[in-house]
């Protein structure tokens, strides 16, 4: 892999990160806004540490460990620095049980977010879907059932890719839903910083969780995906830090996320079924939808008299 390579899979992976935790940037702030000077400086700066190593760099090498079992935790762990052929050829073997577990995760993602979450209305057909949202549950049975068919004629492992995808994505979405009440629990009563620190990091992790899974839709070498990752939480800390209300003017930004969402799991599923996506498309198409809702959000921002 060429330095070109591996410097536009970063930005696509920094990218990504930093859209997918806008939300996660709010909430970060709002409940800093309620806690001292120390414990806001302890919460960006060993906070981050946690957030990037614990998290952001964990996952990635516990998602490779369980998709590939037989390299065992610490062969998982050196399997990302190997070059060896048969370790790789061993992760390859092994991709499309993780690449539709991650496609179908992202792609419930986006079917909820476009039935059943609050949002601004960018495109057309948005304001639809999201009246009609008692459907979410009938559409992602709809596609699980046909992923578990199509995949059981190419891999039985694979198909049972797509049950643990639609199992995590369930998993998560009950952590996140406590997530956000937690934060309303924060907001609203009086906890110690150091309670808000812990519940901060907890929600920081299941937030986290998005970013990680998409980035396999970008390249499958873990350290990159650590990088990449890692430079995106430490643009969303600045976010917290600065003034996160700028960010709020932008109403469009979590759209380019959700669509950014539904294009790598599509890639993600097609790579389960060995169509072969060239590395830069994922970047590439990041960057697109993101820069499409940026700019269709500029022109929403009212402008100064």
């Amino acid at each position: 892999m060429d330095i070109i390579s591996i410097v536009l899979i970063i930005a696509g992976l920094c990218m990504f990160e930093t859209i997918t935790s806008i939300d996660n940037a709010i909430i970060n702030a709002e409940v800093l806004s309620t806690m001292s000077r120390r414990a806001k400086r302890w919460f960006l700066v060993w906070g981050l540490l946690f957030a990037v190593v614990a998290v952001r760099g964990l996952l990635p090498w516990l998602i490779v460990w369980i998709s590939t079992p037989s390299l065992g935790p610490m062969g998982a762990f050196t399997a990302t620095f190997s070059g060896d052929p048969l370790v790789l050829a061993t992760i390859e073997l092994s991709s499309p049980v993780l690449l539709m577990g991650g496609g179908t995760f992202l792609i419930f993602l986006f079917f909820h977010w476009l039935f059943l979450e609050d949002k601004n209305f960018g495109l057309r057909g948005e304001r639809f879907f999201a009246s009609k949202g008692v459907w979410f549950f009938a559409v992602v049975s709809v596609i699980l059932a046909a992923l578990v068919w199509l995949s059981l004629g190419h891999n039985t492992m694979v198909a049972f890719g797509a049950v643990i995808g639609s199992t995590a994505f369930f998993v998560v979405h009950g952590f996140r839903q406590n997530a956000e009440q937690a934060e309303q629990t924060m907001l609203h009563t009086d906890m110690t910083d150091l309670s808000k620190i812990f519940y901060l990091e907890v929600i920081d992790a299941t937030f986290s969780i998005d970013g990680v899974v998409g980035a396999f839709a970008f390249t499958m070498a873990v350290p990159l995906i650590l990088i990449g990752n890692g430079l995106g939480a430490l643009v969303v800390r600045e976010l917290t830090v600065r003034n996160v209300d700028n960010i709020r003017k932008y109403l469009y930004l979590k759209n380019g996320a959700m669509y950014s969402i539904f294009f790598l799991g599509i890639i993600m599923l097609l790579d389960s079924f060995s169509v072969s996506i060239p590395f830069w498309v994922s970047p590439l198409i990041t960057f697109g939808v993101v820069g499409f809702f940026f700019v269709k959000s500029l022109r929403e921002i009212p402008k100064p008299e």
